[in-house]
């Protein structure tokens, strides 16, 4: 029966099929991040050609994180409803369309209706992918595996700049590198949108959604077997309500620490800013670029790393748990130690070390942790909502810390964001912890 099909597939180990569904899954998580975050550099560069103002480019950099959070909960909704294989696929060919779209752009509403397609389309990866994976992954390697495909999200944040920088660095016109940016978002996405419409059918959705077969129904009642031993799963599975008591905390935790992570994010945004001020106070867009570039891989990218590499064995929460824990401490320190704008070698450590700890943490966990803690009848739905949730308090960040900034300074900005981040520590409190547990115990729950 599928029931012990999907219980045996989680104890195998890991094989050429594990690697296709973290290819397939991981290059659309590359072309996510890739997109997210060009948007950035574009506008640097497309502001003074459309001579737009302070709002509209506030617009562009947003657009994006705002209609993710509609595409997370639509892709979310209906992938639960009528099963992770027939939808997979179409969010990141609507990536592909806005990627075209944004490229060919010739006005501003063009370009920001190009983004909404874009970001509805980048939504739809987070709850799509990370169930898709979560469901296909064997049991004492899930985390692994789930956290694989979020690690590309590194790539393309690596990637973007690099190219960006060799673009900038060329005799191109100005004119000509934002529309290359943002039209190479169209490549990848492109690329896995065969292999994405052509995978299995996840066991665990086929199990939650099957009725008893005809002929094992026969057989059953010419044995005058029980029904109740046979059917239990499914009266069990049929009677998950994401609004139940139970459910409705572990979405409190989800959702929580989803928005204060991308709240809390900002306080790095906030302080590379701060290491490039300091260390090139008059930073071209190249040169901005560039460090903004070495920063991220030298400190970022081992988080994803490790923390893809041990989130099985140290356990999903006590990796959140110090994550946010290390975010605070390091906050607080650059918020506190009195002129630290002139210890530029202490304010890159302390930057350096919170920057790892958010991947190396609570970045990494809370993409996670959705995917596995929920019944498979409402996984994929619990999963964006987190994600929706999360991208309003990215969305909360762009536009409110600038503000922080101007009212309080940035040391005080700071320490809100180490507030922030504990408050993060509480609200995992309530999230179960799922290390080295079969999908299959959620449902039985």
């Amino acid at each position: 029966m599928i029931h012990s099909t999907a219980i045996s597939s989680e104890e195998g180990k890991l094989n050429k099929f594990h690697a296709k569904m973290v290819l397939t899954a991981g290059i659309g998580f590359f072309t996510d991040a890739y997109d997210l975050f060009i948007i950035g550099i574009v506008t640097s560069i497309l502001g003074p050609i459309w001579h737009m103002s302070t709002l509209h480019i506030a617009l562009l950099n947003g657009a994006a994180l705002a209609s993710a959070a509609f595409g997370a909960v639509f892709f979310g909704f209906f992938s639960d409803r009528y099963g992770r294989k027939k939808l997979y696929g179409f969010e990141v060919l609507i990536l592909f369309c806005g990627a075209i779209m944004s490229a060919c752009a010739t006005s501003f509403a063009f370009l920001f209706v190009s983004r909404l397609i874009v970001g509805f389309g980048i939504g739809g990866d987070y709850p799509s992918s990370a169930v898709v994976i979560s469901e296909n992954s064997t049991r004492k390697n899930r985390g692994f595996l789930v956290l694989l495909v979020f690690a590309m999200q590194a790539v393309g944040l690596i990637v973007g700049p690099f190219l960006a920088s060799l673009l900038l660095a060329s005799h191109l016109s100005h004119e000509v590198i934002w529309r290359i940016l943002l039209g190479l978002g169209a490549i990848p996405a492109a690329s896995v949108f065969y292999l994405r419409r052509n995978i299995q059918e996840s066991e665990h959705y086929l199990r939650s959604k099957e009725k008893l077969p005809v002929e094992v129904s026969r057989v059953v009642r010419d044995l005058a077997a029980p029904k109740e031993g046979v059917s239990a799963y499914d009266a069990q599975a049929s009677k998950h309500s994401l609004f139940s008591k139970k459910w409705l905390l572990c979405l409190f935790g989800t959702t929580g620490a989803w928005f204060l992570l991308d709240v809390a994010f900002y306080g790095n945004g906030v302080s590379s800013v701060m290491i490039i001020n300091a260390i090139h106070p008059n930073a071209t867009l190249l040169a901005h670029t560039m460090i903004s570039a070495i920063l991220f891989l030298v400190f970022a990218v081992p988080g994803y790393a490790l923390a893809a590499k041990y989130v099985d064995k140290i356990g999903r929460k006590p990796l959140q748990y110090m994550g946010f824990f290390m975010m605070a401490l390091m906050f607080a320190l650059i918020a506190f130690i009195p002129d630290l704008m002139h210890k530029v070698s202490l304010f890159i450590a302390l930057f350096g070390i919170s920057f790892f700890f958010v991947n190396f943490g609570p970045n990494t966990t809370t993409f996670l942790i959705p995917s596995e803690i929920y019944p498979t009848s409402i996984r994929a739905r619990a999963h964006g909502i987190s994600a929706a949730v999360g991208k309003l308090g990215a969305f909360v960040g762009a536009f409110f810390v600038p503000f922080l900034l101007k009212k309080m300074g940035v040391f005080s900005t700071m320490g809100v964001m180490s507030g922030i981040s504990l408050l993060g520590i509480l609200v995992t409190l309530v999230i179960p912890e799922m290390k080295n547990k079969s999908l299959s115990e959620t449902d039985k729950s």
